[in-house]
């Protein structure tokens, strides 16, 4: 879809606004999710809408206040921040060239920040991570009714299926600290196959009725054999060689500290100690 704005950082075509000449304000500056649709190309408010969601679950996974983020107006429209258009920029489909444009463009902002700006795929490990801690609740749960005696057993066998290597090997093997997940060092493929292990897991325990340490290994061991397989014809590569990712802690205190760079681009008086960004009136 052709666009009346343009994200190069330097050159804007003729007749074209910019990023930042589309933003409105209220105190402080924010943009409508309508025209950000048009800056990256999108014929339909239901592509970002999508990409909204996702941003704002980033939000609530890193503690951020939304509704200082996030506004939805009288007519269905959104007010974003200028974090909230680089969530939501982050969670568009970046095979359009206008999304990658736009990408590009929030990583390369400000020298003074750009170490704390991650790639799409950072951001979407947040939610995965988040997704992967309720889904192995929900099966720790589910598992405690099917007379299961050591639950960490069960754990390992499915990473076994998965790696061929125990929780202990994959720790030594990506370099992940004693005591912490493999999960938070895996890149967002990764978090999404083991994502989808877990849910297969459950789902195989519960439609065959599942009971018994023993069996329960071995369903876990089975599925994550099935995934290591699928994963091998599909990308290539097991998964014990895939590259570890960046510890997602610190992810999540780079973005952190991204967004209070960002309030400080927008704020009305970045004199005022104190100030408080938002996208509300």
């Amino acid at each position: 879809m052709p666009s009346d704005c343009d994200f190069d950082l330097f050159h804007f075509e003729e007749g074209k606004r910019s990023f930042e000449d589309i933003a409105g304000s209220n105190g402080f500056r924010f943009w409508l999710a309508s025209d950000l649709m048009n800056c990256i190309g999108y014929a339909s408010i239901k592509p970002i809408k999508a990409a909204i969601n996702r941003a704002i679950a980033a939000c609530a996974h890193l503690g951020v206040p939304i509704h200082e983020n996030f506004e939805e107006t009288a007519l269905g429209d959104w007010k974003l921040s200028r974090f909230a258009c680089y969530l939501t920029v982050m969670n568009a489909d970046p095979r359009k060239e206008q999304v990658a444009k736009a990408q590009a463009y929030f990583i390369a902002m400000a020298d003074a920040f750009r170490a704390y700006v991650h790639h799409a795929e950072n951001i979407e490990r947040i939610n995965i991570r988040a997704d992967l801690i309720d889904r192995e609740g929900t099966l720790s749960g589910s598992v405690a009714k099917r007379d299961i005696s050591n639950y960490a057993f069960f754990q390992n066998a499915g990473y076994r299926g998965m790696y061929n290597l125990d929780i202990r090997q994959i720790r030594a093997r990506k370099g992940v600290p004693d005591g912490r997940s493999p999960l938070d060092f895996m890149g967002k493929a990764e978090l999404a196959a083991n994502l989808f292990r877990l849910t297969q897991t459950e789902e195989r325990i519960r439609n065959d009725d599942i009971k018994g340490q023993q069996r329960l290994e071995l369903t876990a061991a089975k599925v994550g054999r099935a995934v290591r397989k699928t994963m091998i014809e599909t990308g290539g590569t097991a998964p014990e060689n895939l590259r570890p990712a960046k510890d997602i802690r610190e992810v999540r205190k780079d973005l952190k500290k991204a967004r209070k760079e960002f309030v400080k681009l927008d704020a009305p008086d970045k004199g005022v100690k104190g100030q408080k960004s938002s996208a509300r009136e």
